[in-house]
């Protein structure tokens, strides 16, 4: 049975990160569901990128994924957390022990506002580590806390992707995947 994955964005969601998340995962050949918050499915990223999501978040709440991840950027970030249905998603996809991972900016301003980084090792792009209560930051690149997974960045994305396949499919997919790229 093929994992899948939902990628949730908004206006402003940070471009590398999102099309960074889109093309790794696809790769490893986990279904992606990219679905916006807003009232379209045409999101404008915070770089000016125009992506056409797969589907309205609110039309796919309710379907099963093994993962479910945030990327960072504002003010797309901060569109998540307001978006209170991904919300209460994400605290269902956490409270069963599925996977929910957010990256850059999402984590301190999304994930901190769900409630699901209580006594958690995290990361997040460092000048966000501010927001933080109740959970550790950590100054690394990726970080695997259960099953929650964060990441710092842009810069870090390729990195925080290629992690994300490990959880799904295992280790060996995700070197099959990093070879095909040449990481």
């Amino acid at each position: 049975m093929s994992k899948r994955a939902l990628i949730a964005v908004a206006d402003g969601s940070e471009d590398l990160e999102c099309v960074t998340l889109i093309d790794v995962l696809r790769r490893a050949e986990i279904e992606v569901v990219l679905a916006s918050v807003e009232d379209r499915r045409m999101i404008t990223c915070a770089r000016g990128t125009r992506l056409t999501a797969d589907a309205m978040l609110l039309d796919v709440l309710a379907q099963d994924f093994d993962l479910i991840v945030l990327p960072g950027g504002m003010p797309g970030a901060q569109r998540l957390a307001d978006f209170e249905p991904l919300a209460e998603r994400v605290r269902k996809q956490a409270k069963a022990g599925e996977l929910f991972a957010a990256i850059c900016a999402a984590p301190a301003v999304a994930l901190q506002h769900y409630g699901v980084l209580r006594q958690r090792r995290m990361a997040c792009y460092p000048s966000f580590s501010d927001r933080l209560s109740g959970c550790s930051f950590v100054d690394e690149p990726v970080v695997v806390d259960g099953n929650c997974i964060t990441s710092q960045g842009p810069g870090t994305a390729l990195a925080f992707a290629l992690t994300l396949v490990e959880q799904l499919v295992g280790r060996s997919t995700r070197n099959e995947v990093a070879k095909a790229m040449l990481v």
